[in-house]
């Protein structure tokens, strides 16, 4: 089996960009292994149609992004089948929210959807030229790692811990993440 964590985001609207940094953050923190299934975290930015290619290529996707949910709080985690969402998930957030569920709704209507969840966190900010988490975000961070650690370990992946690098360390950063130097 093929396994795909796509952080997705914009890191130039702070919480907006949390799916990528926490992609970022997995990738300095952990090494991911299983002997018959491959494992790959990809930073999708605002990329949405244009990574249909790519995502065709899995079985078994996790979209790791904001997640727009009617009547609660900044900073509440998320993780669902993409089939299955919570009623509160209204899917009306940001532009690359809504691209990103338009791709996956494309991908599903063609049968080339891979089995998707959503591991998603509620934005607080979405204030331009900020490439910082909000505290409630910040905060929301340790909820996510251990609710894609538990999927992944349910998946039988190991999960080894080789850094205790802190995600805001990785933020300033992130627009270089993939660039040769």
């Amino acid at each position: 089996m093929k396994i795909l964590l796509l952080g997705i985001g914009n890191v130039l609207y702070a919480d907006e960009g949390v799916g990528v940094h926490f992609v970022n953050y997995l990738t300095e923190n952990y090494r991911f292994s299983h002997p018959e299934h491959q494992i790959d975290l990809v930073d999708g930015g605002t990329l949405a149609h244009s990574l249909i290619p790519t995502l065709t290529q899995y079985d078994h996707l996790i979209v790791i992004d904001t997640v727009n949910a009617a009547g609660v709080d900044a900073g509440e985690v998320y993780f669902f089948d993409f089939d299955k969402a919570p009623p509160e998930i209204d899917w009306q957030g940001s532009a690359h929210e809504v691209e990103m569920l338009q791709t996956l709704i494309m991908m599903e209507l063609v049968g080339d959807r891979p089995k998707t969840f959503v591991l998603g966190v509620t934005p607080t900010v979405l204030e331009p030229m900020h490439l910082g988490l909000t505290p409630k975000i910040y905060a929301a961070i340790p909820t996510m790692e251990s609710a894609i650690l538990k999927h992944l370990t349910d998946l039988g992946i190991s999960c080894e811990r080789v850094n205790n690098i802190e995600i805001n360390s990785l933020i300033p950063t992130a627009y270089k993440r993939g660039v040769d130097a």
